[in-house]
């Protein structure tokens, strides 16, 4: 078939050239990204840790692969251009040079994220505006992509459905970096839970406590203070081969540039390479109901959660040996702190309650322990590395370790 002007420009300089991108990643977890980047396949060299971040060069078919198949980042941007601009009158001009519709839908409807820093041009919803009429009149009044999708066989169809499509905006010292999300929503939305419980972990945050505690697919998991299941789902769909992105969709499926046949494929390989994970292979319990109904809820869905044996049980009460006799494996704890466990608890002593019942019952094993200060780690008295990380809006640590 002809490929009409418009599919040429976008194989061309969309499909067929690299691209620059930036990973984004959560404080703390810039090494777990990179040891991901190189399972991936991807070149020393070609890896730049930064603020941030991680940079790279990329193909957008290497885009898509790691939104599928990466479990630490939190989204993905594709650059688009980077220039320099002191006045509105130069930003809307070096805005409206670029070819928005290469990398837009017609339909879409735009978000900004805007940040600047030591510039001229200070005022973020200001930017935001100016570019969005321009970006709006270029890709709705175009001709080219009227009606049309492009596909990498060439073959035009009928128009996605409207899509929120969001460009970050950043100026430094006056030099505007323009990036264009691929993710859509956080990667750690992985499209497994139905429900959450209070203050639940996010599942970019329950891999990197995985990793680095050292947890296999041949590990047994204990999952004692497991809320709405992250722990324990992500180490299932370890377990089973399940690609982090396999239950979702993201942004780039939007794209002018987008091929559904080719990410078909690309999914399909992914399946193919999914395995039947056996049964009580992981072990979560709570004392919270609704966590358990969360929990129960999430886990209903999947077949991969059948490796997982949910009871209500106390940590305090629960003894491995009685669940996996003569097995060592991982054991991982997101103890609640703060507001989550009343102004009346010393909280030093139940961290020190904590770390007895592991000395008592998990020697041997690896584990993981998400902290809300140093203090609470010299109660937990073991000898632990504290990983710095961020969540739910707090510094805290990941103490790892064996016990």
């Amino acid at each position: 078939m002809t490929l009409t002007s418009f599919e040429k420009r976008i194989k061309r300089r969309i499909i067929g050239r690299e691209h620059p991108f930036f990973l984004v990643c959560s404080p703390g977890l810039k090494t777990v990204c990179t040891d991901e980047m190189r399972a991936q396949g991807f070149p020393e060299e070609n890896i730049v840790v930064t603020p941030g971040g991680i940079e790279f060069n990329a193909r957008v078919t290497n885009c898509m692969e790691l939104n599928l198949n990466l479990r630490s980042p939190s989204r993905l941007l594709m650059r688009v251009d980077q220039f320099k601009a002191e006045s509105f009158g130069r930003l809307e001009k070096k805005i409206a040079a670029i070819d928005w519709v290469l990398y837009l839908p017609q339909n879409a409807l735009l978000k900004f994220n805007v940040t600047a820093r030591k510039s001229r041009l200070y005022h973020s919803d200001a930017i935001a505006q100016r570019c969005e009429r321009i970006i709006q009149d270029q890709i709705r009044s175009s001709p080219d992509i009227a009606g049309s999708a492009v596909s990498e066989s060439g073959i035009s169809g009928p128009a996605p459905p409207a899509s929120v499509q969001t460009i970050f905006i950043r100026a430094d010292h006056d030099v505007f970096t323009l990036s264009l999300d691929s993710t859509g929503d956080l990667l750690h939305k992985r499209g497994i839970k139905q429900e959450v419980n209070i203050a639940p972990l996010r599942e970019t945050l329950a891999f990197a406590m995985l990793h680095w505690a050292g947890f296999s697919r041949d590990d047994v998991l204990v999952d004692p203070m497991c809320g709405s299941g992250s722990f324990s789902l992500e180490a299932a769909m370890i377990k089973a081969r399940v690609a982090p992105g396999f239950f979702r969709s993201f942004a780039f499926e939007s794209w002018p540039g987008f091929s559904p046949k080719a990410y078909a494929h690309m999914k399909k390989q992914a399946e193919a390479l999914q395995v039947r994970v056996p049964e009580n292979e992981i072990f979560a319990s709570d004392v919270d109901d609704a966590a358990l109904a969360a929990m129960e809820k999430n886990m209903s869905a999947h077949e991969f959660s059948r490796a997982i044996n949910l009871s209500r049980q106390d940590f305090f009460s629960f003894h491995p040996p009685g669940i996996f006799p003569g097995q060592k494996g991982v054991v991982l704890l997101n103890p609640p702190y703060g507001k989550r466990l009343g102004n009346d608890t010393d909280t030093r002593s139940f961290f020190r309650e904590i770390g007895k019942r592991l000395k008592s019952d998990f020697k041997g094993w690896h584990a993981g322990v998400i902290l809300p200060s140093r203090e609470s780690s010299t109660a937990l008295g073991l000898k632990l590395r504290l990983n710095p990380i961020f969540h739910g809006g707090l510094d805290l640590f990941a103490g790892i370790g064996r016990i």
